[in-house]
């Protein structure tokens, strides 16, 4: 069986899978890493709709001549999707007091609401909020709209971008458990706010990053230096940690978290997320003149 993939001609070897399934499920899984979404599927010519899906899972790929298949890219249908998104903001700005309490049942049914609520599940609780209960200004809704974009639209700049902001709550969560221990609970709640926002920022952009291809698969160069997928995963154990100790006001152990793991891992994370991103330009520089 030839495999095409936006019309060029793949070089895989199939030799463990038997049915299209199987193919498409190493292929599918392959192209989002790298990024990318199926958006057709073409059988010895024929174009597979969305009701022949589950019959052709289970066509064996000896009965099989061509497969084609035609990707999106993710970051392009994102920043799509964010764009119909304003243009939704400023038709729900426009309605009626009786027109907006309908809005929301009609907008989770369009191709953007459907998009948003897979991919941008946060986003998606903000929209939520915004077009059914009325609970977030549209304004507010817009404005975090507008950050999503720049993460999708220029995420290496956006990343740069927070490093003060960084900085600054790496030096608030070292002041953490003082603040709790003294009663500045409203300074010790801001700062887990601003911490857990962060944090979350800096995952978001991660992940653009990756799927854009601003990240390579680097070898550290020192061998105790951990990959990036294992900062990530580590990070994400201690951001929940802390959540939890905070949530119980354990202040030895949120002292112990902020000071040892938080604030140090947070600064360790975003520094080799930004020496990859550099190294990657690098060998694009170089590819590109040879």
């Amino acid at each position: 069986m030839e495999i095409k993939l936006n019309d060029k001609k793949l070089d895989v070897s199939l030799d463990n899978e038997n049915s299209l399934g199987e193919v498409l499920a190493g292929l599918e899984q392959w192209l989002t890493n790298a990024g990318h979404r199926i958006s057709e599927l073409n059988i010895d010519g024929s174009t597979v709709s969305a009701s022949m899906i589950e019959d052709i899972f289970n066509k064996e790929i000896k009965d099989i001549k061509t497969l084609e298949i035609r990707t999106n890219v993710i970051a392009e249908l994102t920043a799509a999707s964010i764009l119909n998104l304003f243009e939704d903001i400023k038709e729900y700005e426009s309605l009626t007091f009786e027109q907006k309490s309908t809005f929301y049942n009609t907008w989770k049914e369009t191709p953007t609401a459907r998009y948003i609520s897979t991919e941008m599940k946060d986003l998606y609780t903000f929209c939520f909020n915004t077009f059914s209960l009325g609970e977030m200004n549209p304004d507010t809704l817009r404005s975090i709209t507008e950050e999503i974009q720049r993460e999708v639209n220029t995420p290496v700049s956006e990343f740069k971008n927070i490093e003060p902001l960084l900085n600054e709550i790496c030096e608030r969560l070292i002041r953490l458990p003082l603040d709790i221990q003294t009663g500045r609970d409203a300074v010790a709640a801001q700062t887990i706010q601003i911490f857990a926002a962060v944090s979350e920022k800096i995952i978001r952009i991660f992940r653009q990053l990756d799927s854009q291809g601003y990240l390579s698969v680097v070898k550290p160069e020192d061998e105790n230096e951990k990959p990036l997928a294992t900062l990530i995963t580590g990070f994400g154990n201690i951001l929940e940690e802390l959540l939890e100790a905070y949530e119980k006001n354990d202040s030895v152990l949120v002292g112990d978290l902020t000071e040892y793991e938080a604030s140090p891992k947070l600064k360790k994370l975003y520094a080799a997320i930004l020496k990859n991103i550099q190294i990657t330009a690098e060998l694009h520089d170089k590819q590109g003149a040879k």
